[in-house]
């Protein structure tokens, strides 16, 4: 699918969720020697990580492209979503971390997470916190929610794209699943979807430099602690349903030096998981 572009006239209106200011994005995001270099907006599109994708052989490091609407948005597992035009931040960025040995690279959407709650916390007051590996948590009705997810690709040789989708002022009647939730039921204090996106770039650009200048040392940049302080994952007893239908229980005691979820179980052995699904089974 062609993306089209936001300053297309609308075939919708909906005043609660306004198009968002891609002249503004890029003058408050793109500037010398800083990560942002094109800030892209279009209406609609199959998936932001797909377009970026196809055009990675000539696409620069820090590219975003934002789209109002995606209609082939993919997620973790290659499961499948879709949401109301306007009703979230539904993006993607390119990144080629040429300084960080490949083996690293796995840590860049635990980053992602990161930046997204830490950026969130700081723009729309509220508090979040993150299931293993990328999936943003909200507390809505004493219950936690998903309420965004992160999907990392590689594309070529040497660029990674990373899409963000975050649920901003979805309604309980819009919601694709109960266990879905938004910024907005959580009881956000901001669902200016401007400010939002501007300040979870900034601080993925600020965990980016930090992690890029230790050359993916997730100890040194600060990334591993930071991320297990945030982890809603850790300190309960979960399923990791993994690849070949296997399944562990046990409990999540720490993620290792390389992003993997560290499982205690019952037999006494402490199992790694790098790849799969996992289910919390008793809150903390």
């Amino acid at each position: 699918m062609t993306p089209r572009d936001a300053s297309d006239p609308s075939p919708w209106s909906d005043l609660d969720r306004p198009p968002l200011n891609a002249v503004a994005l890029r003058r408050g995001l793109v500037r010398d020697g800083g990560l942002w270099r094109e800030v892209k907006v279009v209406r609609s599109t199959g998936s932001t990580n797909t377009d970026l994708a196809s055009a990675a052989g000539t696409t620069p490091e820090g590219t975003v492209l934002v789209a109002e609407e995606q209609t082939a948005a993919r997620g973790r597992l290659d499961r499948r979503w879709t949401a109301p035009p306007r009703s979230g931040l539904f993006f993607s960025v390119l990144l080629r971390p040429s300084q960080v040995p490949v083996h690293r690279w796995g840590w860049l959407p635990l980053l992602t997470g990161v930046a997204v709650a830490t950026g969130l916390a700081r723009a729309a007051g509220v508090d979040t916190s993150l299931k293993w590996p990328n999936d943003l948590l909200v507390t809505v009705d004493g219950q936690e929610r998903k309420a965004g997810g992160i999907l990392a690709e590689r594309a070529g040789a040497d660029a990674v794209i990373i899409g963000v989708g975050i649920n901003v002022t979805l309604k309980t009647d819009e919601l694709p699943v109960p266990q879905a939730g938004s910024l907005a039921l959580a009881g956000a204090v901001s669902t200016d979807r401007d400010p939002l996106l501007r300040a979870v770039l900034r601080s993925l650009e600020e965990w980016y430099g930090k992690w890029r200048e230790a050359e993916g040392d997730p100890a040194t940049s600060g990334l591993q602690e930071t991320y297990a302080a945030g982890c809603a994952t850790l300190g309960r007893t979960v399923r990791a349903e993994l690849p070949g239908e296997r399944s562990v229980v046990g409990e999540a005691v720490a993620v290792d030096g390389d992003g993997r979820l560290v499982l205690a179980t019952e037999e006494g052995v402490r199992e790694p998981v790098g790849a799969g699904d996992i289910v919390h089974l008793r809150p903390v």
